[in-house]
């Protein structure tokens, strides 16, 4: 080797030694960076000058001209970064869960600073006070008055319920969004890396943090998978469906449901358009569709012309949300899954905690409440109007109709102004509907025992009806009676013989105190009127703190992933110090190289002149 050679070789050691230290102080400024991974410096031999050729030699005769800085590369591990993104969306689907859980035990322990519970007990006190004295004027006002109390508290009670579903609702919308923003921030970050990485140059590694940012953040909404290709660019995948793939993002569609404005996450790409529509493109960005119907204006030839197209979601929809939450299954990943289970599809009534229906809203927080505080009311309205029905005559009767049907029907004869009735013979009732009448007049045709048949117009109780909203005792349709409201005193509870009406007291303290209700059909234990709430709030804080236990635990599975993680691609100052040393040992060994040589060819100068 010459001395003219051996100055490449230390200039090569000082360029490497210079750069090697740039990258040290790179990860020394990034210590409390969130998302930078530890960059570590790859060095390699230079080229070779051959000298000389010979076959019986072991090697050719060479020299080198040093060292290159050959690569930067991020210390990251695959399996520990998979093992952080779905341990981490676990833990956000039970924080949001618990978080809900915890909203709803606020809204059903608390309003305006008195527990719902008292109002329940004041009703049930008003009729214990009425009982004493039934044809006092004032306990008479007293029932009418805690009744509408009870049944206004009971409204504001699920009319929260249900803002609080409007909310996750809004939620849903703008987590859909943020998700959308990050896959088209991952399809130009893969743009990116791949131009600055395609001449192999250098490695594009700050941009490569922020996309793994964006996974780890993605991970905590959504359950996904992903994989890098031999050119740098990410694929991402959303619930086993393409959301980022080569130079396309799939974002996902919002579908809006018209009757309660819910949002449902679909996938526009997998949406079959029905016969008949119309063919035209919406351009990029997130569909909105109205019960599957997408409606644009475009303008063709100085027109706007309005084009309507048709999708069939059936198979296009994210998420399965009739799959059961399990972890050993893997669908307990991603906070909006958890949202969506949370706020659930409608809102729910009675009618759902009853029977098969209640399969339906079981997984859902909101709805699953929502059923189950209706039913309660709904038993306290249907028990408390059966029991002035009884007072007024009301029974079973069997008997042909105007149609020329048999029917059997529970009502009374018609009879203005009898005992609980009023002027038109109507039984009284304490709750009314909305929508819809308690009582209708029909024209029936009976028999009697002693086989006389008459002919006559009967109050007909109208019994509620699954699939007619209007026939039902809901919050949604029911309201306090107004004119016993007016006057409450219409009530009397004075028989015919002047005595005091007490079997129907007894029947009212009964029932509150009879333990025949559950609180849905997977609760065997049988409660009162006046338990079944306190039943319902301890149901709901037991989930609450099953969540908040789930979650706590799954939090400590995720700091250990991402202690796990900060070992292999954090930054450690000592570490990064102690190669700061190495690297100027290096850089002051190869300066002193240069200086030998230097001197050398100035003696050898020196020796010829």
């Amino acid at each position: 080797m010459t001395l003219w050679s051996s100055l490449y070789v230390g200039t090569s050691g000082l360029q490497t030694s210079q750069n090697a230290l740039n990258t040290v102080a790179h990860n020394l400024t990034n210590v409390g960076t969130e998302g930078y991974t530890r960059q570590q410096v790859e060095q390699s031999d230079k080229i070779y000058i051959t000298i000389s050729k010979d076959a019986s030699a072991v090697s050719y005769q060479q020299t080198g001209l040093g060292v290159t800085y050959s690569n930067v590369k991020q210390i990251r591990d695959y399996f520990l970064d998979k093992t952080f993104r779905r341990e981490s969306g676990r833990s956000m689907f039970y924080q949001t869960s618990a978080e809900t859980m915890t909203e709803v035990e606020d809204l059903l322990g608390e309003m305006n600073g008195e527990a719902f519970q008292t109002q329940l007990t004041d009703f049930w006190t008003s009729i214990q006070e009425l009982s004493k004295d039934p044809c006092s004027s004032v306990t008479q006002a007293t029932l009418v008055q805690e009744a509408a109390e009870f049944l206004t508290r009971s409204i504001a009670v699920y009319d929260g319920l249900s803002s609080y579903q409007d909310n996750l609702n809004l939620q849903v919308r703008q987590k859909v969004e943020q998700i959308n923003e990050y896959g088209l921030q991952i399809l130009d970050l893969n743009d990116r890396i791949r131009n600055i990485e395609s001449g192999k140059v250098e490695s594009a590694n700050d941009l490569r943090d922020q996309r793994n940012q964006i996974l780890d953040e993605l991970g905590k909404l959504v359950d996904i998978a992903y994989n890098e290709d031999m050119w740098g660019n990410v694929s991402v995948q959303i619930e086993g469906e393409d959301f980022v793939k080569g130079s396309t993002c799939y974002q996902i569609g919002l579908d809006i449901d018209s009757k309660t404005g819910f949002f449902t996450p679909y996938w526009p790409q997998n949406a079959d358009t029905l016969p008949g529509s119309d063919d035209f493109s919406n351009g990029k960005g997130m569909l909105l569709t109205v019960d599957g119907v997408l409606t644009t204006n475009i303008e063709k030839n100085g027109q706007i012309k309005t084009l309507t197209k048709t999708f069939n979601l059936d198979n296009a929809l994210v998420f399965d949300l009739n799959k059961t939450i399990s972890t050993d299954l893997g669908t307990d990943i991603g906070g909006l899954k958890a949202i969506l289970l949370a706020r659930g599809d409608h809102r729910a009534d009675y009618t759902d905690a009853i029977g098969d229906n209640y399969n339906n809203v079981s997984q859902s927080v909101l709805m699953n409440v929502q059923a189950e505080f209706d039913q309660l009311v709904h038993n306290t309205i249907i028990a408390v109007n059966d029991v002035f029905a009884e007072a007024a005559g009301v029974k079973e009767i069997t008997g042909v109709n105007a149609d020329g049907e048999t029917v059997t029907v529970r009502g009374v004869a018609v009879n203005p102004g009898g005992y609980m009735c009023d002027e038109k013979g109507v039984p009284y009732q304490l709750f009314t509907k909305i929508a819809g009448d308690g009582y209708s007049k029909q024209t029936l045709t009976v028999t009697d025992e002693n086989g006389v048949t008459t002919t006559g117009d009967y109050w007909v109780y109208n019994e509620e009806l699954d699939d007619e909203l209007y026939s039902r005792y809901t919050l949604a349709n029911s309201q306090i009676n107004q004119e016993l409201m007016q006057s409450p005193a219409s009530l009397g509870f004075r028989l015919e013989d002047g005595s005091e009406d007490l079997v129907t007291m007894d029947k009212l303290k009964a029932v509150f105190t009879d333990e025949k209700y559950a609180l849905n059909p997977n609760v065997l234990k049988r409660v009162s009127l006046l338990n079944y709430y306190d039943d319902l709030v301890s149901q709901v804080a037991n989930s609450a703190y099953v969540y908040d236990t789930i979650h706590r635990n799954q939090e400590t599975t995720v700091e250990a992933a991402q202690s796990a993680r900060d070992q292999v691609h954090a930054v450690s100052s000592d570490e990064e110090l102690s190669n700061m040393i190495k690297f100027q040992n290096a850089y002051n060994a190869s300066s002193r190289f240069i200086n030998v040589v230097n001197d050398m060819l100035a003696q050898l100068l020196n020796s010829l002149s």
